[in-house]
C-alpha cells in the first residue's frame, strides 16, 4: 500500500486514521503493520465498504473535505473499496540501528555472516559488498544510476538494497541512497577481510 509522505505526516500527527483503497483483493490484514518512510503504520482493521456505506465521518477521517470528494479521489475501477483503519504504531526500528556504529567484533561477524548468507542464497553472487561499495563511492545518486552502473534496472536493483537497508547498513536519501555508520563500519570490516 503506497502512501504519500504528505498523507504520512498527518497519520504520524492523529489527523487521518482511515485510508480508502480499491484492490482485487486486500494487500493489508487487520493486526498487521506497514514499514514505511515515516515509520510503522499498525492495520486496525480492514473492511470491504460500498459507495453507499462510506460516511461524512469516515471522509474526514480519510483527510477529504466530504464524501463526495472522497469518492472522487477512488480509482472508480470495477473492485472492491477497503475501508482500512491504521494509526501510528512507531519510529521505523531500522533507524536505531542504522545508527548504532558502536559495534562488537562478534556483532560485526554476525552481520557479515548474514551478507554470507544473502551472498549464497542469491543466483547473482557475492553482490552484498558491491552494492555496500557502490552506495559509498555514489551517495545521492539516483537509483536507477547505480543500477545501470552494473548492468540492472531499477526493478532488479531495488529490491536487494532493502535487504542491505533491512540490516541498518544502508538508508534512503530523497535521491538515491547512502551508507549508515553502521553500513561504513561493516564495508570497512568487509574490505579488511579481503585485504588480508
Amino acid at each position: 500500500m503506497l502512501i504519500t509522505t504528505s498523507i504520512l505526516e498527518k497519520i504520524v500527527a492523529g489527523d487521518i486514521t482511515l485510508i480508502f483503497r480499491q484492490w482485487k483483493r486486500s494487500g493489508v490484514k487487520a493486526g498487521g503493520t506497514q514499514m514505511t518512510q515515516l515509520g510503522i503504520l499498525g492495520i486496525d482493521s480492514v473492511d470491504v465498504v460500498t459507495e453507499d456505506q462510506i460516511t461524512e465521518s469516515d471522509a474526514k477521517d480519510a483527510g477529504f473535505s466530504s464524501k463526495d470528494d472522497l469518492i472522487k479521489h477512488l480509482d472508480g475501477r470495477d473492485e472492491d473499496i477497503y475501508r482500512i483503519r491504521i494509526h501510528f504504531a512507531g519510529e521505523d526500528p531500522r533507524k536505531a540501528l542504522r545508527e548504532n556504529a558502536d559495534l562488537s567484533d562478534a556483532e560485526i561477524a554476525e552481520i557479515i555472516e548474514k551478507l554470507r548468507k544473502l551472498d549464497a542464497n542469491s543466483q547473482r553472487g557475492n553482490w552484498t559488498q558491491l552494492y555496500l561499495q557502490l552506495i559509498r563511492d555514489q551517495p545521492n545518486t539516483h537509483a536507477a544510476i547505480l543500477a545501470e552502473s552494473i548492468g540492472l534496472d531499477n526493478a532488479h536493483f531495488k529490491p536487494w538494497v532493502r535487504k542491505l537497508k533491512a540490516l541498518g547498513l544502508t538508508e534512503s536519501l530523497e535521491i538515491g541512497y547512502r551508507l549508515s555508520p553502521r553500513g561504513e563500519k561493516v564495508l570497512q570490516a568487509l574490505r579488511h577481510k579481503h585485504d588480508r
